[in-house]
């Protein structure tokens, strides 16, 4: 396949994956709802870049390795399921702040080390990414392309991936959104995080081989 066509392909295809639902699209709409702009986009930015683990090991060929390893995604899926519990219980347990003026409400920041690995670690983990990758290698990409056009095309889903949810964080944390969302923040991080929970309790019980 030519280079424009594999760039064009490879846009469409990871722009749809980017979008759909998962683990990712609920932590940066958490972060974004409760904590703000700043947050949001931070922990996009850590998403974008646990593609680089995929993608690094997809282009040396690994990925039909890992794809058919049962061991290796098991350990995958555990612990990606664990993160999604953790994540998911520190948000159902999430109490209101007390006090009635902004200042009392305001939440303290967490450091932007902190977001991006939160961000990274959630992505890098996912368990469902070795068989991702190995189709869109297999579909547009190989590791026979010479390496600047690997890097390009890898830099390119990177920067799709964090277009998308910079995107999303970007729209919830708008002020009009946020001030509908400010009282009851609280309650939108029970509620995501409940869902956070649903989904590494589900991949507990999910099947990672084809």
């Amino acid at each position: 396949m030519e280079f424009y066509q594999a760039f064009l392909t490879l846009t469409l295809v990871h722009l749809l994956g980017a979008a759909s639902p998962g683990p990712d699209f609920v932590m940066v709409s958490q972060q974004s709802l409760v904590h703000g702009r700043r947050a949001g986009l931070l922990v996009s930015l850590g998403i974008a870049l646990g593609l680089s683990i995929h993608i690094i090991y997809s282009s040396v060929g690994l990925a039909t390795v890992i794809s058919e390893s049962s061991m290796v995604l098991s350990i995958m899926k555990y612990l990606a399921a664990a993160y999604l519990i953790y994540l998911g219980w520190k948000g159902i347990r999430s109490k209101a702040s007390v006090g009635d003026n902004d200042q009392n409400t305001t939440v303290k920041p967490r450091s932007a080390m902190k977001l991006i690995s939160m961000g990274f670690v959630c992505n890098a983990l996912n368990p469902k990414a070795p068989l991702y990758f190995l189709s869109v290698f297999t579909l547009v990409l190989s590791p026979e392309m010479p390496v600047s056009e690997l890097a390009l095309l890898g830099a390119w889903m990177m920067f799709i991936q964090m277009v998308w949810f910079g995107s999303v964080a970007m729209i919830l944390s708008k002020p009009s959104v946020q001030a509908k969302f400010k009282k009851i923040g609280h309650w939108v991080d029970r509620v995501l995080g409940s869902v956070m929970l649903a989904f590494g309790i589900k991949l507990l019980f999910t099947s990672t081989t084809k």
